[in-house]
């Protein structure tokens, strides 16, 4: 059984992004257009790794993962912004909460997006071998 990744982005170029740079590695790749279907996605089904966008309308990318660490404390998520200033109290607030999270820099290609799956997903040889390419 293939490991499971959900990408939460309001951008369809994200989303495609994503599932284009994961397209040959064996992943099962799930996309989401808003924080609340992501999270209905989550409910219903078990992920192993979670990407989740920070600036979204209606439930934002906090919110969002404080929704999802109710019930799952263990998936990995990062969380991939362009770092809008609005948001860097949030962040902030969501550490001191012990929210578990990364946060990950905009744009990200898709080298990185294959080396740093892999690697989270306990694939480092594969993640090598990926970032060389």
């Amino acid at each position: 059984m293939s490991e499971r990744i959900l990408v939460i982005d309001d951008e369809k170029a994200a989303r495609m992004s994503f599932i284009l740079a994961l397209k040959d590695t064996g992943f099962e790749v799930d996309t989401a257009e808003s924080g609340e279907k992501g999270l209905q996605m989550k409910n219903d089904a078990e992920y192993d790794l979670i990407f989740l966008d920070l600036k979204m309308p209606g439930m934002n990318g906090i919110e969002t993962l404080r929704q999802i660490r109710k019930t799952d404390k263990k998936v990995p998520i990062y969380i991939f912004t362009a770092f809008h200033k609005e948001f860097l109290d949030e962040l902030k607030i969501a550490q001191k909460e012990m929210l578990s999270f990364e946060v990950l820099k905009k744009p990200i290609g898709a080298d990185l997006i294959v080396t740093l799956t892999k690697l989270i997903l306990g694939q480092p040889e594969e993640a090598e071998e990926a970032s060389y390419v």
